[in-house]
């Protein structure tokens, strides 16, 4: 277990900050796009939404594996766990910007209190993944950068909004589920 820390790297933090500005701005804009535009890569790729459902349990278990070891100040396995999180949603990200570039979207099918149950977790997962985005990205430059009061400050409200996202995208695709054809 390791609570010391190297000095904090200014000057890559503020690279790293500009990075993740920059990547927010175009991965927001790609998903505004994508349910407007569709190509065809001779491919079907209706077999994601599954493995969309897989990624985010594991970012999920690995949010709450990150959660555990730093409560039990273990920064090397937290810093782990996290680089995992970070894995598993780009993934997360790569699969669904692909799916939703390729594949005409799907609808909910369902009538009655359950519509209303899928668009409120559907509506604030969208909502709270689109405006976390820059923020799980300036909390990960802050850790990895050693900027340790400033990734405590931020990661305090971020954790909580990502692992949010993060399970409620299985929870919005197992009620989506018998909607696919």
């Amino acid at each position: 277990m390791s609570t010391m820390y190297p000095e904090p790297n200014d000057f890559l933090a503020k690279k790293l900050t500009k990075i993740s500005i920059v990547l927010s701005v175009a991965v927001l804009l790609l998903v505004g796009v994508m349910r407007q535009v569709k190509i065809s890569l001779g491919i079907d790729f209706s077999f994601l939404p599954p493995v969309h459902a897989i990624l985010n349990t594991l970012v999920t278990i690995c949010l709450l594996t990150a959660l555990y070891y730093i409560k039990k100040k273990d920064i090397d396995k937290h810093r782990k766990a996290i680089y995992g999180a970070m894995l598993f949603s780009g993934l997360f990200l790569l699969c669904y910007v692909l799916y939703h570039f390729t594949t005409v979207e799907t609808t909910f099918c369902k009538e009655g209190t359950i519509r209303y149950v899928y668009y409120f977790f559907l509506i604030t997962h969208v909502v709270l993944a689109g405006v976390s985005l820059p923020f799980i990205l300036l909390t990960f430059t802050r850790g990895f950068t050693y900027q340790v009061a400033k990734h405590r400050k931020m990661a305090r409200w971020v954790f909580p909004v990502w692992l949010y996202v993060a399970m409620t995208g299985p929870v919005c695709y197992l009620l989506l589920k018998p909607c696919y054809i």
